[in-house]
């Protein structure tokens, strides 16, 4: 019997509103002996209004992922149970790079998102997702006391960020992931939402084998491969399907959790 479903949200459990459907909150709430975790690579601050929505938030033995697996909270209080951070060398050499590719930036630290460079289209993504601020310069002096969560960089030609990640071939010093069609994404090495994934099962003493993982896109990638079955909705990306252990027919518009926990729960 699965006692875990970890569930990626933009694309996967939230609808082109950036919402939960009201099948999927029903059939959420109704869950009995299970955990319902979110992992995301948002922070979770901005997770809140959605755990609202399930009836998770601020709640106690309840749990979620973010920032790609770099902290995991508990909802009562959002209590940080474990948390990686990158380093104040690493802020340094991204935006270095950054700046010199012309690149719009998130700097993602414990207090806030920084954005730099934003553009229009990126404005309207982020409508509803999450609260940031605009920058209109890197000042390094300004990072130097804050955590570094992750950082990445952000263009509307993705081609030319799967271009950019093989030029860059970082892939060494740092855990990196293509997400959302035109975010390229920087963690600290060993950071990804399977390992965080794996990091909760240890501390709630759950057999990884009995947990479920549903996504669409590479960087849930860790997280599929981890989990005891793997599930991509429908309008996953092709080659998230073809690592999956179960394809659904429902895609993020069409209550994909209710298919899945009918199915296998």
């Amino acid at each position: 019997m699965y006692k875990l479903i970890a569930t990626d949200l933009d694309q996967t459990l939230l609808n082109v509103d950036h919402k939960v459907s009201d099948n999927d909150i029903e059939t959420i709430k109704s869950l009995k002996d299970v955990y319902f975790i979110l992992a995301s690579g948002r922070g979770y601050d901005s997770l809140q209004g959605t755990l609202k929505d399930i009836g998770l938030y601020n709640r106690k033995d309840s749990y979620v992922i973010s920032y790609n697996g770099s902290i995991i909270t508990e909802n009562e209080g959002n209590r940080i149970i474990f948390s990686r951070f990158m380093s104040f060398e690493d802020l340094e050499k991204l935006t270095g790079i950054g700046l010199k590719k012309n690149l719009c930036m998130h700097i993602y630290t414990t207090d806030d998102v920084y954005i730099y460079d934003i553009y229009p289209k990126e404005i309207d993504y982020l409508k509803g997702h999450m609260d940031y601020s605009i920058i209109d310069r890197i000042s390094l002096s300004f990072f130097k006391e804050k955590q570094i969560i992750k950082i990445l960089f952000a263009d509307e030609d993705y081609d030319y960020l799967i271009r950019l990640r093989k030029e860059l071939s970082l892939e060494e010093e740092y855990e990196i992931t293509l997400s959302s069609s035109h975010y390229l994404e920087f963690n600290a090495k060993g950071v990804n939402k399977g390992q965080a994934l794996k990091k909760l099962c240890e501390l709630l003493d759950i057999d990884i084998q009995d947990t479920i993982a549903v996504g669409d896109s590479v960087n849930d990638l860790s997280m599929l491969q981890m989990a005891g079955l793997s599930v991509a909705v429908a309008n996953a990306a092709e080659e998230i399907k073809n690592d999956c252990d179960v394809i659904l027919k429902a895609d993020h518009n069409h209550s994909p959790v209710t298919e899945i926990i009918n199915k296998y729960v």
